[in-house]
């Protein structure tokens, strides 16, 4: 066998965004050895690229908000298909987690009276939103990573993990790589916290970063804990469309956020004739009021909620821009046109700095004298392991997980911002929890060496393969199949096609050849990157083509209405089978009690009739 690399830590962390970094720093304020393992350098995770805000019930910006308001705002927001015990302990905690980060030096934008400020943002009902002008996710990371390096934890950078083990059901490692020089490395663990993120590099257009391969999901999958809303992928309203190049790429909801407007091909703001029945009484359904509401942001005297209608829930706001398309109302480039010039130029330099560098230096168009052309592009996943809503902790013991690779608060659409707070409150969740757990073990369980030899085959075998084809052309046909056949609208027959694509495509990952060695093969890396992707791309067609409804992110034309006396009350459960095969059932969460019942816009859709 080559040569293994051993190391011990009490808790492993797999993921250094936001998660990952705030359950490292709660896990060694706890006293126990941490490792933080990471696919991209310290300081590159995805999480950097969240621009618009974090969201939490502050109330600086208006006194009327509170924990309760954003509670309901995440379950309306979610179609109630969320767990209203994370949607409660995220509202709850999110304002001190904020707080927390501005006394380890977080430099949050200030109101006039030096409070932090917040901006509004789609589906929250006030404004929300703690921001740093719009690069709120580097300065978040930026702050947590410069409190959790003092503090002891070792960082294996540029390392790929590959498997998980169990020792009599419970975690107790992991095996992983070195991407640089391809170095095999063993981690033995009392507990593991996931934080890997995402799966949006499986779609064609997406916003992620090259990490959000989905191998985190998959490497719970395979270790046999339990994948919820898998159907739920959301596609944020405004990506870049032009230049090709730049395809994907986010344009803050902030922009709208500030005021920005969208409008079609003939010049129509179009949104007012997309407001769904249910924020009827919540959004202004003229111009005028719109504009209105605006003016009162921009002078700081808020008095009204009835909010113009950009700023409607993701899933809404991009399928609508669909609409518009297939309506002929395209912009020119076969999206839409979003304008924030309209604001005084200095505003939109001081509220938007990095928006107006992104489309100066990546489509030579000036935000402040032009508008964007935008149009929606897969963003994130409500999808992923099933955790315990007090403890983080997954189907398997001692494995627990914490943010996009978690999944339960979010239901079937996830608020924008809600995200960044999420990433902290369950991060520290998670941390503390695994700390815990390790404490009251006394020695590290065994890893057969049987197990390691299996999975540094594995890992090897592609570099063995000859005449196979590259695997960069698989990884795009993937992305494309996906883009086209489990994308923003889907349908029955499409998903049938797309489950049977995805059969092909294995085999043809399971015969690709990246030549080379193991130093700097960014081949062999994609190669070996398929065998996640694969997975949680069958996962997300498999529970889209189950559930025949339309809700949230998911939508399907063949089932274009929500039904809520079955599929509202019911999430999608996915495991592995003891023949390997990928198994689907449902669950319900428990019973919403009446005093949070009564702040719902609905009855209890997880009490039975």
């Amino acid at each position: 066998m080559d040569e293994v690399v051993t190391h011990e830590h009490d808790v492993v962390v797999i993921g250094a965004g936001g998660a990952g970094l705030r359950a490292a720093i709660e896990a060694s304020a706890a006293g126990v050895s941490v490792a933080m393992i990471c696919k991209s350098m310290l300081g590159k995770a995805h999480t950097v690229m969240a621009e618009g805000g974090a969201a939490a019930a502050l109330a600086n910006n208006d006194p009327r908000d509170s924990w309760q308001t954003h509670f309901r705002d995440t379950m309306k927001g979610g179609m109630y298909l969320g767990d209203w015990r994370m949607a409660q302990i995220h509202a709850q905690q999110a304002p001190d987690r904020i707080r927390e980060l501005e006394q380890w030096g977080a430099v949050f934008d200030r109101t006039p009276k030096g409070m932090t400020s917040q901006r509004n943002f789609g589906g929250h009902t006030y404004p929300r939103l703690a921001h740093i002008g719009d690069a709120t996710g580097l300065e978040m990371i930026r702050t947590l990573q410069q409190r959790g390096i003092h503090m002891g934890m070792d960082v294996f950078m540029e390392f790929t993990v590959r498997r998980l083990f169990k020792a009599d059901g419970r975690i107790s490692g992991c095996f992983a790589y070195d991407r640089n020089d391809g170095s095999l490395h063993v981690f033995k663990a009392k507990s593991i916290v996931l934080a890997t993120g995402g799966i949006t590099r499986c779609w064609e257009v997406c916003s992620g970063s090259w990490e959000y391969t989905g191998e985190g999901h998959a490497l719970a999958y395979w270790a046999g804990a339990e994948m919820g809303d898998m159907e739920f992928v959301q596609f944020h309203p405004t990506g870049m469309i032009w230049p090709p190049s730049v395809k994907g790429i986010l344009v803050t909801e902030g922009v709208r956020g500030e005021g920005g407007v969208l409008r079609n091909s003939e010049g129509r703001r179009f949104m007012f004739d997309y407001i769904p029945e249910r924020y009827a009484d919540e959004f202004a359904d003229t111009e005028e009021e719109a504009l209105a509401w605006v003016d009162e942001v921009i002078s700081g005297e808020l008095t009204t909620h009835r909010r113009p209608p950009e700023l409607l829930t993701r899933d809404v706001v991009a399928k609508a821009i669909n609409s518009e398309g297939d309506a002929g109302r395209a912009s020119e480039h076969g999206g839409v046109y979003l304008d924030i010039s309209w604001r005084d130029p200095e505003q939109v330099m001081r509220k938007l700095p990095g928006m107006h560098h992104q489309f100066k230096e990546l489509a030579a168009v000036d935000i402040t004298e032009q508008p964007m052309e935008v149009g929606p592009t897969a963003h994130y996943v409500m999808g992923g392991v099933r955790v315990d809503p007090y403890s983080q902790e997954t189907s398997i013991p001692g494995l627990y997980a914490a943010g996009e690779v978690a999944t339960g608060m979010h239901g079937a659409n996830r608020l924008g911002g809600n995200s960044l707070t999420d990433l902290i409150v369950f991060g520290r969740i998670a941390g503390e929890q695994a700390a815990e757990a390790a404490n009251d073990m006394d020695h590290f369980a065994g890893i057969a060496q049987s197990e390691i030899g299996d999975v540094v085959a594995e890992t090897l075998t592609p570099l063995q393969r000859e005449g196979g084809e590259n695997p960069a052309q698989v990884v795009g046909d993937l992305r494309e199949m996906m883009q086209h056949k489990a994308g923003i609208i889907r349908s029955g027959n499409l998903l049938l096609e797309a489950i049977d694509d995805l059969h092909s495509l294995e085999e043809r990952a399971d015969a690709t050849s990246p030549g080379g060695g193991r130093t700097y093969n960014p081949g062999w890396h994609q190669a070996l990157e398929l065998s996640a992707m694969i997975d949680v791309s069958r996962m997300c067609a498999l529970a889209a083509h189950r559930r025949e409804e339309s809700r949230g992110a998911h939508t399907r034309a063949d089932f274009p209405e929500t039904d809520d006396s079955h599929w509202g009350r019911v999430t999608s459960v996915i495991s592995i089978g003891e023949d390997g095969s990928m198994d689907i059932g449902y669950a319900s969460y428990p019973a919403i009690p009446e005093e949070l019942r009564t702040l719902l816009d609905t009855d209890d859709p997880h009490e039975e009739d």
